[in-house]
């Protein structure tokens, strides 16, 4: 059984490699007329793990390779990024000012690293800045926000992370909040608390994109319910095609469709197939008897989950195929107008098949190409359905400060 995976995932190597070169030409032709705009990227929490923050120690206009790393301009360039949501995550056991003082302190990274390198990167905070930058031949550098708990619970943060730059915020991480439910966590809230609710309020008050990757269906429900604006997932995958609670079910992809928002494909191979996704459980829960076995020795927890590893091997390796199925459901259930692209680059490891680093999205949208996208929907998928929705809510939010 093990062989045949394997088998079938070296056959699914080769058929990403088959794209022809003519199918190639006409993306990169596509991407110099619009805008690939990724949902997110984790690229700023790396530097603070790598670097302390130190811009100087990773220099991103070489190649990143050597340090673990699959973002660096020559590969987001080869890649045709056009637009890249940078995200300012912080752990979700940080709280209240800890939690406000690191989310600034990643901030902080973004405009410093957009400033280090401005023949490449210019800051957006508008969809005509994404497109004008784009056009220009930079990539328009935009700030997402992971994890409510980074505003403190606190109104007033909030508007001052949107003055900063910050244009959307994921409602949880992997944890709840004081006033969210996480899809990875006991529901708490079953949802939002009023408090949760007048953050809603206020984003589409201000023009920040709500974001619902992360959250419980509970919470996705609620929070469609309240916006006034198109809302986002900035980095999920369909469920049906993967029972991961990060994932969104059918019946919430079509209240986005009903909403105006995105669903913005993720790579993480648990959230894309089943077999990855078992595996995610079987190692989380091989992870968590290592650590009540050896509480406080990270070291002896690594050798044992290595050894564990060895006869535990993968059981499949999601490909760019797998991703393309999720945006096939998602244009089948919600509509063409409501699929985008969230990499999740640096969040994860071993990422698919094909879709190895920032320089692999032209194979993507030709494998749309050839399953039978037209030039126009491969446009919608790249960039266009997230400039209508930033637009929607920056609409939204003029009528909302005029009273209307």
């Amino acid at each position: 059984m093990l062989r045949t995976v394997f088998t079938l995932a070296f056959l699914a190597s080769m058929t990403l490699s088959a794209q022809t070169p003519a199918r190639l030409q006409m993306v990169r032709e596509i991407l110099r007329e619009s805008p690939l705009i990724d949902g997110h990227n984790d690229l700023p929490w790396e530097f603070r793990k790598l670097a302390s923050n130190r811009l100087d120690t990773i220099d991103l206009s070489r190649d990143t390779t050597p340090f673990g790393l699959v973002t660096d301009l020559p590969r987001l360039k080869a890649g045709g990024v056009g637009g890249q949501f940078w995200s300012v995550y912080v752990p979700g056991d940080l709280t209240n000012g800890a939690a406000v003082t690191a989310v600034l302190e990643q901030i902080d990274l973004v405009h410093r690293m957009i400033a280090r390198y401005p023949q490449s990167l210019e800051l957006a905070l508008t969809a005509d800045d994404i497109v004008r930058i784009h056009r220009e031949g930079k990539i328009a550098s935009l700030i997402g926000m992971e994890g409510g708990h980074s505003i403190g619970n606190s109104l007033g943060v909030l508007r001052m992370m949107y003055a900063l730059g910050a244009r959307y915020m994921t409602l949880t991480h992997v944890k709840n909040n004081e006033w969210a439910d996480s899809a990875t966590d006991t529901p708490a809230h079953h949802g939002l608390t009023p408090f949760g609710e007048d953050v809603v309020r206020e984003m589409n008050r201000i023009g920040m994109l709500v974001d619902l990757s992360h959250v419980s269906d509970e919470t996705m429900r609620a929070a469609l319910k309240i916006s006034k604006a198109p809302v986002i997932f900035s980095h999920s995958s369909a469920r049906a095609l993967c029972h991961h609670v990060r994932d969104v079910p059918d019946d919430i992809l079509k209240l986005v469709a009903r909403n105006g928002g995105i669903v913005m494909v993720t790579f993480v191979p648990e959230y894309l197939t089943e077999p990855d996704r078992a595996d995610e459980v079987a190692v989380t829960a091989e992870r968590r008897r290592l650590t009540e076995l050896y509480p406080h020795d990270d070291a002896r927890i690594k050798a044992a989950l290595e050894d564990w590893r060895k006869t535990h091997p993968d059981p499949r390796k999601a490909t760019l195929l797998d991703i393309a199925d999720h945006f096939d459901h998602i244009r089948a259930v919600a509509g063409i107008d409501h699929v985008g692209i969230g990499s999740d680059f640096e969040g994860f490891h071993n990422p698919p098949a094909g879709m190895e680093d920032v320089s692999r999205y032209p194979e993507l949208l030709a494998e749309l190409l050839k399953r039978g996208y037209t030039e126009e929907e491969v446009k919608k998928v790249a960039g266009q359905n997230l400039l209508r929705v930033l637009r929607a809510a920056e609409q939204t939010s003029a009528r909302l400060q005029a009273g209307k």
